[in-house]
């Protein structure tokens, strides 16, 4: 039951949203002499994004049922946890969070981890995705806020570098999310999802991703002119960047969906090994 439960958060992408707040709370610095405070924070983004996410689960689950992505490793489909708990669980996981967040960081913190889970459970996943293909645009703000309601916690205020680490993430999401969308397309038809490689086509896409994709380096390398951010973090963004934008290229000219698998899977290191570095940078 409580792996079911743990399921529920999408786990991983949780914890790459806690892992963005962690970077910012490094970048910030002012927590980390107080490593209790600094890791209920970081803990509290995580219940934030995982509420969010077992909503999603909650209110997708009959589509779930129907596609074959998630009909085979999805709680609720795979019916390990019953439809009322998962509500209460995400709803409680989601108070914890937004209490905390409150109680420890301020109404701005609150604010944001609320807005972060009504955008993406309620205005995202019921009314963007079903309405439009450019439904990962908008709705993939959401999934960038880490850094802001760590910023925010930590100081009550946002400043240009919890921003810049949102926009990475921001134009990070649709180039990430079509690359699947294209492999899993049949999926979303099956269920009348109206995802980019169904209503545009799959060039269009491909081309989108590479538009996006182009904008990775100068925003990870943009972080290189604030205080106290060095070549640990610089140098591992441009490698990753331009191994983006290169795999990018790659799918728009070749049009296989072995390297739209390939970009995915590489766009989740990617992110992962950003904030990573950044990590790392600021404990040197």
């Amino acid at each position: 039951m409580f792996v079911a439960l743990l399921n529920l958060t999408k786990p991983r992408i949780s914890l790459l949203f806690a892992v963005s707040g962690l970077a910012a709370l490094m970048i910030e610095g002012s927590l980390r002499s107080r490593p209790l405070l600094f890791w209920l924070i970081v803990l509290a983004i995580f219940l934030v994004g995982g509420s969010a996410n077992a909503l999603n689960q909650y209110f997708e689950r009959d589509l779930d049922k129907l596609m074959l992505r998630t009909a085979r490793k999805r709680p609720l489909p795979l019916e390990k946890v019953s439809p009322n708990l998962a509500l209460a669980f995400a709803i409680t996981i989601g108070i914890m969070g937004c209490g905390m967040l409150w109680l420890l960081g301020g109404f701005l913190a609150f604010a944001l981890g609320l807005g972060t889970i009504l955008f993406y459970s309620f205005y995202y996943t019921l009314w963007l995705k079903p309405r439009t293909p450019y439904n990962i645009v908008i709705g993939g703000a959401a999934g960038a806020t880490g850094p802001l309601i760590a910023w925010a916690a930590a100081t009550g205020t946002i400043r240009w570098e919890s921003f810049i680490l949102f926009l990475i993430i921001f134009f990070w999401t649709p180039p990430h999310f079509w690359a699947l969308a294209i492999c899993c397309k049949d999926d979303y038809a099956k269920v009348g999802m109206p995802m980019l490689p169904l209503v545009k086509g799959d060039e269009t896409t491909r081309k989108q991703i590479l538009w996006y994709s182009l904008t990775l380096l100068p925003l990870s390398a943009s972080l290189l002119f604030f205080q106290g951010i060095g070549w640990i973090y610089g140098g591992t963004a441009i490698v990753l960047s331009v191994g983006f934008l290169a795999l990018a290229i790659r799918l728009y000219r070749i049009k296989s969906t072995r390297l739209s698998w390939q970009l995915f899977g590489f766009s989740i290191a990617y992110l992962a090994l950003l904030f990573l570095a950044l990590i790392a940078d600021q404990l040197v």
